[in-house]
């Protein structure tokens, strides 16, 4: 009986201190909303997974319940293995869907296997978009968890990879900048085989459905709407611009991985590059 006793109170304390695990790295539905197919598990870590299913029917995402004005947001993501052709997999901060929005996209754009994924960073300020930067990953995204991080402040927009920066986008005064309308985060998972792989040549494969994306590790440093901003002091988000060694990794990337800069794309600019292109 003493030695049932002591198994049931350790098994009880045990269970206690799972919950306290769980309860302390939940974050999913605490903060967002889902649409579509969203599992969540604890992994060894006791760290909330959220995993994202895409199939014929339908895709799947999950969006703040809270609007943000300026932040940084940060998550862990392990893509999808093999052949992901079609799909993209997104973290992202949009105004909504009018002509007039914005949105700071990083979208996984699928590939055939043993192909690189393509991460597609975009910017788009008052419904002015086409601010692409393309670049193959360097490593295999499905194999892993890996870090992914947008900060947003006044000056300007880093895009950032296991904690090194790939892209700055600069705050010019006589440019459209996000600046001025509050926006949601999201994360999606849905079909884009009329454009993400290869402009459209190499569709979903069915065949290989359901397709998953795993999110952990969700962080957000941010100005509410309306409300509070967090570590955005002297030393912290908010007045974040690139050093040296940013500028460093920022130069690396674009060497090494890019794939697509909108500032070379001539042809999709007719009447002339956009006017930050040219400067500095």
């Amino acid at each position: 009986m003493a030695r049932r006793s002591l198994a049931l109170l350790l098994a009880s304390s045990l269970a206690l201190m799972a919950a306290a695990v769980a309860s302390a790295d939940s974050w999913l539905y605490d903060k967002f909303n889902t649409d579509g197919t969203v599992r969540t598990q604890y992994d060894a870590s006791g760290q909330e997974v959220a995993m994202l299913s895409l199939d014929r029917s339908s895709g799947a995402g999950f969006n703040s319940k809270e609007q943000y004005l300026y932040g940084e947001f940060s998550v862990q993501m392990k893509l999808i293995p093999g052949n992901s052709a079609g799909t993209v997999s997104c973290f992202y901060l949009s105004s909504g869907d009018g002509d007039g929005h914005d949105e700071i996209d990083m979208e996984f754009m699928g590939n055939a296997s043993g192909q690189p994924v393509v991460l597609n960073t975009n910017v788009w300020a008052s419904g002015d978009g086409k601010k692409e930067h393309q670049f193959d990953l360097w490593f295999d995204p499905s194999a892993d968890y890996h870090t992914y991080t947008i900060i947003w402040n006044p000056a300007n927009i880093l895009f950032k990879v296991d904690g090194d920066v790939i892209r700055c986008f600069k705050r010019y005064a006589d440019l459209p900048y996000p600046s001025a309308r509050p926006m949601a985060l999201h994360a999606t998972l849905w079909d884009g085989s009329y454009w993400a792989t290869e402009k459209g040549k190499v569709p979903v494969d069915w065949s290989a459905a359901p397709f998953v994306v795993s999110y952990r590790g969700y962080s957000a440093n941010a100005c509410v709407s309306g409300g509070a901003c967090g570590g955005g002091g002297d030393d912290g988000w908010m007045s974040k611009q690139p050093d040296d060694a940013e500028w460093g990794t920022i130069r690396w990337a674009e060497s090494n991985y890019m794939r697509y800069n909108y500032c070379d794309d001539g042809w999709r600019f007719p009447q002339g590059l956009p006017p930050e292109c040219s400067r500095s």
